[in-house]
């Protein structure tokens, strides 16, 4: 069986941080991700899919998410039952998460995080996964050479091995 769910988009609220009778920790929140297309009267369409995470993914969500950023989820999609305030019968449907990563640039006013755009959130073994630095070097300008810096391999079908 498989039961893998990537998803990307942006968080409709704050994440709530929460901890189980048991003292796990447990954060939920919501994240809107655009349909890619528009309804007749030229409105973007977006569907709202509920998360959550446990342990230290939560504690990373809470801290360095908030309403707004843009977020990248990896998990499983998970049902459950439970009875609403009106004892009515209600399903669920949510996201798991096992991976989170930051989606989109560094927000200019989440002030003590000292990431760039491209980090894990805490692997599933409850540490974090090292940041990555900005290594990225320009490429190297193919079009400054002329034809005459190739030179012509002649081939008389033999193998040169």
């Amino acid at each position: 069986m498989l039961n893998v769910v990537a998803i990307m988009g942006r968080l409709v609220a704050d994440p709530t941080l929460r901890q189980t009778q048991t003292g796990r920790k447990v954060a939920s929140f919501r994240i809107a991700c655009d349909r890619n297309r528009r309804d007749a009267n030229g409105q973007s369409q977006a569907d709202f899919i509920d998360v959550v995470c446990w342990e230290a993914s939560a504690e990373f969500v809470c801290k360095y998410f908030q309403k707004g950023s843009l977020i990248a989820v990896e998990g499983r999609l998970q049902s459950r039952n439970y009875t609403d305030k009106t004892g009515n019968n209600r399903t669920a449907i949510e996201i798991v998460a096992t991976n989170i990563n930051f989606a989109g640039p560094k927000s200019t006013n989440s002030g003590n995080n000292n990431y760039e755009n491209s980090y894990s959130a805490p692997a599933s073994n409850g540490g974090y996964n090292a940041p990555r630095a900005n290594t990225m070097e320009a490429a190297p300008s193919y079009s400054a050479g002329s034809a005459d810096d190739f030179a012509v391999i002649e081939d008389n079908d033999d193998l040169p091995f």
